[in-house]
């Protein structure tokens, strides 16, 4: 078996492995004729199933596996189904559910458009950040509710976004992005993250500050440490209760990274906000009492790529691709040894 090596010229063969709802939503007709145009392609039907004859034998001249949501794991069996197997483009973030250690074993190459994700994610906070700062959701309910403006110089002093300070939970992609958007803004912004110094916050322009001074703080605290054994229960009933009163928690990492009873308890009391993207579990069950609750703003796992901002993850797997063909390598790659750091 002859394996080209990637460079000028180089065209490789591509199959698509993901759910079908992932590829019809992510690979438009632009993308898939995008990728055609750079690889010879396989014909879809896409693989979901990769123990299957025909995926077997797309497998087996496979150069490159464009990946997505609901791709089967790629594990030692289905790597020996696909001999000629060397890159990964992955069109979503986390590449936990399917790049098994078999891949690393092999030194297939992985890229991910975790970075394009992060883009909505951070927008989502930002806003988010902003529109409770100004208590926005609660005042425009009232207004409703009272169809009177009532007199605004009488405005708490408590309300609005002028010297607010920001607290920011991990400087992961996401967090970093956050940390970048919110920059114009007359905002201070605290990190908490073990693993940056205090000179490389200086250089995002934050302050690194210890996981209880952040709770206590803050006015607002984001969470964007991912979901791994030593941050599950991370955001502890001790830091809940330490935040000022009506401060905000917003969560767009993972459920489990909060003590959900904790700031269920919260919540209720009237003490702290919250605005979750994520739960534990995903969905809560229906008698949940946050569902209900004043204070709280649940939405459905919406903050990360949905709609058009699908076509910027097919957008960077494609750049990726393009550059991986040329012999350039990946400008996104996914390292193993930094898996441990990532969502």
């Amino acid at each position: 078996m002859t394996l080209h090596v990637p460079g000028p010229g180089f065209r490789p063969r591509a199959a698509v492995a993901m759910s079908k709802d992932a590829a019809s939503a992510v690979l438009d007709p632009e993308s898939l004729a995008a990728f055609r145009a750079l690889c010879d392609l396989a014909p879809f039907p896409v693989l979901d199933d990769l123990s299957t004859p025909r995926a077997r034998s797309l497998l087996a001249d496979a150069d490159l596996l464009i990946t997505g949501w609901g791709c089967p794991p790629l594990d030692a069996d289905v790597l020996r189904a696909a001999p000629r197997l060397r890159a990964v483009v992955h069109t979503a973030g986390s590449v936990r559910g399917h790049v098994t250690d078999a891949c690393w074993e092999r030194g297939i190459e992985v890229s991910s458009a975790a970075a394009a994700n992060a883009v909505p994610v951070a927008e989502y906070t930002l806003g988010m950040i902003l529109l409770t700062g100004k208590r926005v959701l609660e005042r425009a309910r009232d207004y409703r509710a009272s169809r009177t403006r009532g007199n605004w110089l009488r405005t708490p002093r408590s309300v609005g976004n002028y010297h607010r300070t920001v607290g920011i939970l991990s400087a992961s992609l996401i967090g970093r992005r956050v940390i970048e958007l919110l920059r114009p803004h007359d905002v201070e912004v605290l990190l908490h993250d073990p693993y940056v110094t205090d000179a490389e916050a200086a250089g995002l322009g934050v302050e690194r500050v210890e996981l209880p001074e952040l709770f206590a703080r803050c006015d607002t605290v984001s969470v964007h440490t991912p979901l791994l054994p030593t941050t599950r229960g991370l955001v502890s009933r001790a830091l809940i209760d330490a935040m000022p009163d009506g401060a905000v928690l917003i969560n767009t990492s993972r459920g489990a990274v909060v003590d959900q009873e904790a700031l269920t308890d919260a919540v209720l009391a009237g003490r702290v906000r919250a605005v979750l993207d994520v739960t534990d579990p995903e969905v809560l069950p229906p008698e949940h009492p946050l569902w209900d609750a004043e204070h709280a703003l649940i939405t459905p796992h919406l903050a990360g790529s949905e709609g058009n901002e699908w076509r910027r993850l097919a957008d960077l797997a494609l750049a990726e691709t393009a550059r991986w063909a040329s012999g350039a390598g990946f400008l996104h790659p996914v390292r193993r040894e930094r898996l441990a750091f990532l969502a």
